[in-house]
């Protein structure tokens, strides 16, 4: 087993790709059983919970960037990012990172990490729950989803990303695109009720919120109805295709 030396040479080696004061946050959001989830990765031999992070190599796009770490924790290939703000507060020190990697018992001399801020960029992704596959990454031993209100306290200033792109989720929910890309292709009336309040976390009328989706003329009814449920089967529905834009239609792995 390498030394902690050696590790620690060897963790140092590999930062030097990487811009040591630019990062990407990402929040990844799918919808399961009624609920919005969120997938976050654990530290290894920690109880400490985050969201799926990654610096930015010398030679990398900030949205290439973005979608190598999406592609490494889920498995998917081709996600939609969004974007949504960047977050360099005074409190953002490469202390709080150094204290991770310590706690897998790797000693850094106190010259080991600048005491520089890492500004992080923030993105938000919509992905089908049942294709992601969840992955740690090398400094994490578990990759698990969560509901968004049921979720672990987060480190550094990860709740007030996830906060962030929960609130801009919400706002661009009226757009099919959301929605389009958290649910399958074919879904029920009742489906997509649920994901309106899963995201808007309220109540909505049922009646007055499927009049309002058919009167935007967003979805189109299909002749199949859903079989299995306890219940009558409910009409399968699908969004329009001329009412998503081109570059946000459903992509898969």
């Amino acid at each position: 087993m390498p030394s902690d030396s050696r590790r620690l040479s060897v963790l140092t080696k590999e930062l030097a790709q990487y811009l040591p004061h630019l990062s990407v946050d990402c929040v990844v959001f799918g919808f399961h059983n009624s609920d919005l989830k969120l997938l976050l990765l654990k530290w290894k031999n920690a109880s400490v919970w985050q969201l799926p992070v990654g610096y930015i190599r010398n030679r990398e796009s900030v949205d290439a960037a973005a979608q190598r770490v999406l592609r490494s924790r889920t498995g998917l290939r081709s996600v939609h990012l969004s974007q949504f703000h960047a977050f360099g507060g005074l409190k953002r020190k490469e202390s709080d990172f150094r204290r991770c990697f310590e706690s897998q018992h790797v000693e850094t001399p106190p010259d080991a990490w600048p005491t520089h801020r890492v500004v992080s960029i923030g993105y938000y992704a919509l992905v089908d729950f049942l294709e992601v596959r969840p992955r740690p990454d090398g400094i994490s031993d578990a990759a698990s989803w969560f509901p968004i209100n049921g979720r672990p306290r987060l480190a550094f200033d990860h709740d007030e990303i996830v906060q962030w792109a929960l609130d801009m989720l919400r706002s661009s929910l009226d757009s099919p695109k959301a929605a389009a890309t958290l649910l399958p292709e074919r879904f029920t009336m009742p489906e997509l009720h649920r994901l309106h309040e899963a995201v808007l976390d309220c109540r909505l009328d049922r009646r007055n919120f499927q009049k309002r989706m058919l009167e935007r003329d967003l979805v189109e009814r299909l002749p199949e109805r859903r079989i299995g449920g306890a219940h009558r089967a409910p009409y399968l529905y699908r969004f329009k295709t001329h009412r998503l834009d081109a570059g946000f239609q459903r992509r898969r792995a």
